[in-house]
């Protein structure tokens, strides 16, 4: 019997970009973008699977560069081909081959000219950390397990000296070409959900491990070794040496993308929060 799929694999050149929208669990990912060869990559993985669809090789590309080991609840993802598969049938096309971490919550076609990195106007990470005695064995791939009671209210003051244009220099390096680590900080919250402490952190554009090394400090702020003034002091020496070491990637989620105001809301898994943005 003939593949569903086949009877959209007509003749044409009409090229279209396709919008996706992805969850994924990134525990057995090294990472969203291509790798070495033999790498498993969130980005290696959609490529693969649309490949086998559409019987064409198209680039696929993400809003955030997630690094191994992070997830994502609402990544961005584009492509462009001439296939003809119905913007409405895409996502569960692509999830009837797809592995079962990694995930198309929604796809439709995009306008012209969108592109899911340089479109993008916000991206929102949530750290999460599970902040008891005990470790949890559900939690133990998306939160980061800390015996010792937190100060949540040194964290949060220490966070708000990460909020505004700063040069973030102490905090990770660009990637590519750029030397450019000037970034936004819309927002840097912590706040407490059921047993664990959430870290929250929206801005424009992120240097390579920001989010981590936001959360290594302000973990260390919340363990009473530094003092929140201490993180102005950090931020201003723009010496990446001085900065805490990274948190590891388990506890860190891409939750949104914002594109001209326009954001994608998800549930309250991982998130702490309803179907509302906080």
């Amino acid at each position: 019997m003939a593949h569903r799929w086949q009877s959209w694999n007509l003749p044409t050149t009409d090229q279209r970009t396709f919008r996706l929208v992805l969850e994924y669990d990134g525990t057995d990912f090294a990472g969203f973008q291509l790798q070495g060869q033999g790498e498993r990559t969130v980005q290696g993985t959609l490529e693969a699977a649309i490949e086998r669809l559409s019987g064409t090789v198209s680039r696929v590309h993400g809003a955030g560069r997630t690094d191994a080991g992070v997830h994502a609840l609402g990544q961005v993802a584009h492509f462009e081909s001439a296939w003809q598969v119905p913007g409405e049938t895409l996502a569960a096309a692509l999830n009837g081959v797809l592995p079962r971490d990694i995930v198309v919550r929604a796809a439709r076609i995009a306008e012209p000219g969108f592109h899911a990195r340089y479109s993008a106007t916000a991206r929102t990470y949530r750290y999460v950390i599970l902040n008891r005695a005990a470790p949890s064995a559900l939690l133990g791939r998306y939160a980061l397990h800390v015996k010792k009671t937190l100060n949540v209210a040194a964290m949060q003051a220490a966070a708000r000296h990460l909020v505004g244009t700063h040069d973030f220099a102490a905090f990770g390096r660009p990637s590519g070409r750029s030397k450019i680590t000037v970034r936004q900080m819309r927002r840097v919250e912590v706040r407490t959900w059921r047993d664990c402490v959430l870290i929250t952190v929206c801005g424009n554009a992120f240097l390579r491990q920001m989010v981590r090394a936001f959360v290594g400090t302000l973990l260390t702020v919340g363990n009473g070794a530094l003092s929140p003034d201490d993180v102005t002091t950090i931020r201003e020496s723009r010496d990446r040496v001085l900065c805490p070491l990274v948190a590891p990637a388990q506890g860190l989620c891409l939750v949104r993308v914002e594109y001209d105001g326009t954001r994608h809301r998800w549930g309250e898994l991982l998130t702490g929060e309803g179907t509302e943005d906080s």
